[in-house]
Parts: structure tokens; sequence; C-alpha cells
């Protein structure tokens, strides 16, 4: 992989070989994560603007060129030698989501241009099929038979699916707390799946020692340098659909940290291959319950400086007392100019219908809270009603049922079969008798 130049730690900048080192920098144990560095002049000759208006793969795959996987282990894994034919199984299928155009949203909020960038259509129903589908990659490229990960529930049903596709042993730890849509997932696709008697936290640790005691590849972000690199290909998908006219402000929910790291990563991708001329403005969004990054920036503090919180919100997946990818997350931030917000669960609870009835877009709490969190910043003064915006969704309401059925507060109307009743009920929804 000759368009990689190395790793570099993101604490004290040392400098690997990308086989000196597994995951993380060795002097500072597990906080220290690693960044990709990218040869631009070498990728710039292999890929551009013009380049992809001309590539029919609808994946993330289109961006190849700056992915960090060998293109022989991918084309073998999706089973043809094109990218392009996008339907041959799921690994295939991950990235190029819909972004959407939310006028009547706009409206309600008072902004001029927004837009919804929808990654519920992923093959699993979240992101993290993005950074998964790297995971998966990196396993077969290294040689490792089983994969782990540690998860409140999208990245464990992300990985699951993607192994389920390739056929790929694997093995999951998730807080016995998490919602049973997604643990039906992981049984559904046959992983081997250890629910944790436990917080988040806790399973990360556990998942940690396991993949180090039976020489599993680990797929845990804040950990493994190479899931940023496929979280931020939803960034490289918003400045494209957006014909290279970058956004003011992306709006992203956050839980360890590593979503809104990588999309900071690909809009400096974008920057440093000159594909856009300026980065937009990154707002973070975390539950009250929830938000010791919010808390971190701002106090000011350095993100080992960060101490870990007892952390609670019906938006299980953003929950972490201690974000695991703080240092990207808070870097993220701070240099793109934007800034960190929380949002209470009620607000989080009142963004899924909104979401749903203002742009047809179904998601759970965890998502839903990049649209809270943009009411939140508006008010606030950090995005302005002139502000070109995209927020992420990350997640589908499917995932979680039951926290929108609470969300909705409205029960559906029985009715007998005779048009009289239907009449009657009718009436009763108008009058709301």
């Amino acid at each position: 992989m000759e368009h990689i130049l190395g790793l570099k730690c993101t604490i004290c900048s040392a400098e690997y070989e990308v086989d000196e080192v597994e995951y993380v920098c060795p002097h500072h144990g597990d906080d220290g994560i690693l960044d990709v560095v990218y040869d631009y002049d070498l990728i710039a000759k292999r890929i551009s603007p013009d380049t992809l208006a001309d590539d029919p793969t609808s994946s993330i795959w289109r961006y190849l060129p700056l992915l960090p996987v060998n293109p022989e282990v991918v084309q073998t894994l999706i089973g043809h030698r094109s990218l392009a034919h996008c339907s041959l199984n799921p690994l295939s299928s991950v990235g190029w989501t819909p972004l959407y155009p939310a006028p009547r949203l706009a409206a309600d909020l008072g902004l001029k241009h927004l837009w919804i960038k929808d990654d519920t259509r992923q093959p699993t129903g979240s992101f993290k099929d993005r950074a998964s589908a790297i995971a998966v990659v990196k396993t077969r490229e290294r040689g490792y038979e089983v994969v782990t990960t540690a998860s409140t529930g999208n990245a464990a049903a992300a990985l699951s699916g993607l192994c389920a596709a390739v056929g790929q042993p694997n093995v999951i730890f998730v807080p016995k707390s998490a919602p049973q849509a997604k643990i039906a997932q992981l049984l559904a696709y046959g992983s081997t799946v250890l629910l944790v008697d436990g917080t988040y936290d806790q399973a990360f640790d556990l998942c940690l020692e396991a993949a180090r005691s039976f020489g599993w590849y680990n797929r845990n972000t804040g950990y493994n340098p190479y899931m940023s690199e496929g979280k931020k290909t939803a960034a490289y998908e918003i400045c494209e659909q957006l014909d290279w006219q970058p956004p003011d402000a992306i709006v992203v929910p956050v839980g360890d940290g590593c979503i809104i790291g990588g999309i900071h990563k690909g809009l400096c991708d974008s920057m440093a291959l000159g594909w856009i001329d300026r980065a937009p403005r990154i707002i973070g969004v975390q539950a009250a319950g929830s938000s010791p990054l919010v808390d971190a920036w701002e106090r000011g503090l350095d993100a080992l400086e960060m101490e870990p919180v007892e952390a609670h919100s019906v938006a299980d997946s953003i929950v972490a007392g201690r974000p695991r990818d703080r240092i990207k997350a808070l870097r993220a931030v701070r240099e793109s100019g934007g800034a960190f917000v929380r949002v209470d669960d009620e607000e989080i609870l009142a963004a899924i219908p909104a979401l749903a009835q203002g742009c047809g877009v179904f998601a759970e709490p965890a998502a839903a809270a990049a649209y809270a969190g943009l009411a939140e910043a508006l008010k606030r003064g950090l995005v302005e009603s002139g502000d070109r915006v995209v927020v992420l969704i990350t997640g589908s309401g499917l995932k979680d049922v039951a926290a929108a059925m609470k969300a909705v507060r409205k029960q559906p109307l029985t009715v007998r079969p005779t048009m009289g009743d239907v009449r009657r009920a009718l009436d009763q929804e108008r009058t709301g008798d």
C-alpha cells in the first residue's frame, strides 16, 4: 500500500511504519491512538473529482485510493473485480447513502439550507457499517481467523452483518442493557455474542483483553486506527453530493468520538487534495447524561485530562463514560472552529418524530440527537440562519422501537371492520377526543 506513508501518534507525534505497530503507540498504552498518514501527491494521480464523476461505484469503495486496504482483498471479498457491481453482497453496498434536502425542517428551525445525510440506509441500518467494512477487509488482509469488537449495539451489528456476508467468524461484546433489536441482529447473523453484565466501558476493556489473549483482530474504535478511515468516507460523500461546495456546518452525534474524528479526517483529506477550498465547522452533539466531551470543550481541557463520568441516556449508542477517541473528537471540533453541545433525553426523543414527519427519516435516539443538537446550536448562535447545514443521521429507528414508541406518545386507533367505525375514528383523530 504505497499510498500510505505510515502511522503517527496523536499524543507524541511519533511515526511508525505500517507494519511496525498494530493498533496504538507503545509509549502511551491503550490511549496512544494513531493517525494514518497518506501520500497525497500519489493519491492525486489516482483519484479526483473528475474521475469520481465518471465512476459508477456507489459505495465507499469509489474512494479506494484513499482507504488503507489492499484492493485485491476487497475485490476477493466482494466477489468481483469491478467494484461497481454493488449488489453482490452487503460488503459491496456500504456507503454512498442519500443526502436529502430538508426544506420543511429548515423552515421549522429558521434555516435557509438544510440537508439530512441518511445513514439509516446502510446494510445493517447504521453508520457503523463504514468502519466495519474496513475491519472485515483488514482481518482477512492480516490473516486473522477471528475479529472482535465491543459495542453498545450498532458497531456490533455492523461487524456481525458484514462478517456474515463473507463467512468471517466473529465475537461480540455488548452490555446486556443493549436494546433487544440490536441483540437480535447479532444472533440472527450468527455471531458469538457475549452479554457483559456491566457498562460499555467495561465491555470495551474486556474485549481488549480477550483479543490479546486469543489472538483476535480488534475492531474497537478509539483503538484501531483504521476505523476512522472507514468513517471518513461520509465526509467525501457529503462534499461530492454537494458538487464540492462544502456546507458551512456538519452536525454529528458523539459517543466515543470516532465518527466525528472520521468526518474531520475526511474533510482534511479533501482540503489536502484541493477538492474543497474550506472546511465546514463541525458541531458535536452529546446526550446530557453522557457529555464528557462537551465538558472538556467548555473547560478547555486536554483529552488526557478528561475523567470518566457515570454515563446514562436513552440514546444508548452515544453513551460512553470515557470516550475512547476523545483526542480526535476534540481535535475535530477545535480545528474546524466548531463546538460541542448537549441535549437532554426529552429533546432527543422529541427529535425522533420531528425528523420522521419533517423529512421521512426514522432515526434511533442517538441519531436523532444530532437534529436536537442543531436546534440547540441555533439557539446559542453557533449556527446562523443563512448557513448551509448537514445533519448526520447515524442509525435507524428500527434499532430501538421501544424508544420510538415512547417518543411518539400516540397510539393507533382500533376500529371494527365497518365504514361507520372508520368515520368515528377519523373524527376522533381530528377532534382529539
